[in-house]
């Protein structure tokens, strides 16, 4: 059996009752770590001076007083603005995060967008609201009939995959890009390099975007890559609001360069109530919940249990980020 050294692992605050239960469980089912539990700020501060290890969002005069730091749990699954940063990047500290944690929940979420649209719903939803009964002509085109339809889905990571697996199981033919990964899951037809996005948007019926926000990623959804998708195609995005121009999403949807969006993130948040994507009649829109369900906080805590017994033994952690691209 691997020899297990103890360390000190501190939890930044902001502190809530669910940390703090977490806290407890560790220590109870990880022993070697030493749980100490920084309730404000001038306790992190000196907490942090002799960790090895810590939990939270960890600001510059933090890690400028963190002598022994070896690795940060991050408590996100994707970075809010700001969280990385050129010293944390510089730094020795090795990152990991919550990924993987919202892949059925999400994917789920980007299914009911794509049947939405498919079926019509977002013609039938202000319908219903104004209390008006008005069928669609027999054969008409506004159903997309999924067999014969082509999704891209924008970053296949987790939730990519698994978005991939359920278009799939509909009989939608799944085109893939991604900045890392090469193998290519189940459910995806033709899988390709980040590069490749131009050259695939005309052939998609709906274009799917759960890429994180990064360096490389910030804006790159703009007017011209509007401009290359089909006008029959719909727009979904349930990555990260920052990925994508809304000014430029507004003037493809009043143009009628696209024929619909779907958001669960945007650019700022929350949406300004004046904002015009709230009046445009071929748009759906959720408050960025898409990741909401069952267990989230229960996967948080496994992944964090995980890492901690892993560092105990020296062995590799689950979920690394590369710093340097925030993800």
């Amino acid at each position: 059996m691997a020899s297990r050294n103890s360390f000190k692992f501190v939890m930044l605050p902001p502190q809530s009752d669910i940390t703090r239960g977490w806290a407890k469980r560790l220590g109870e089912e990880v022993p070697e770590a030493r749980v100490v539990v920084a309730e404000d700020a001038d306790t992190a501060a000196r907490e942090i001076v002799d960790a090895e290890a810590a939990f939270g969002a960890l600001g510059k005069e933090l890690l400028s007083k963190a002598k022994n730091l070896r690795w940060l749990q991050a408590p996100f699954a994707a970075p809010p603005a700001g969280f990385y940063y050129p010293e944390l990047i510089g730094h020795s500290v090795s990152v990991t995060n919550f990924r993987e944690i919202y892949n059925d929940h999400i994917g789920a979420h980007i299914m009911a967008f794509v049947l939405a649209f498919a079926r019509g719903l977002h013609a039938f939803i202000p319908q219903q609201l104004r209390r008006e009964w008005k069928k669609s002509p027999l054969e008409a085109g506004d159903v997309v009939h999924l067999p014969e339809a082509t999704a891209l889905i924008v970053g296949l990571g987790g939730i990519g995959a698994e978005a991939a697996r359920l278009l799939s199981a509909f009989g939608v033919t799944v085109l893939a890009t991604d900045a890392r990964r090469t193998d290519v899951p189940a459910g995806v037809t033709e899988m390709h390099p980040a590069a490749a996005l131009d050259e695939l948007l005309p052939r998609a019926d709906f274009v799917i975007l759960t890429v994180p926000h990064t360096p490389a990623t910030e804006g790159f959804f703009n007017r011209a890559r509007f401009q290359r998708m089909k006008r029959s195609a719909f727009f979904i995005n349930i990555g990260r609001g920052m990925t994508t121009k809304l000014d430029d999403l507004v003037a493809a949807l009043k143009a009628g360069a696209i024929a619909g969006a779907a958001l669960d993130v945007y650019e700022i948040e929350p949406l300004p109530s004046d904002h015009p994507l709230w009046t445009l009649p071929n748009v759906l829109m959720t408050p960025h919940m898409a990741g909401h369900g069952p267990y989230l906080d229960d996967r948080r805590f496994g992944i964090m249990a995980d890492n901690c017994r892993a560092f105990a033994a020296g062995q590799p952690l689950r979920n690394p980020v590369d710093k340097s691209s925030w993800f």
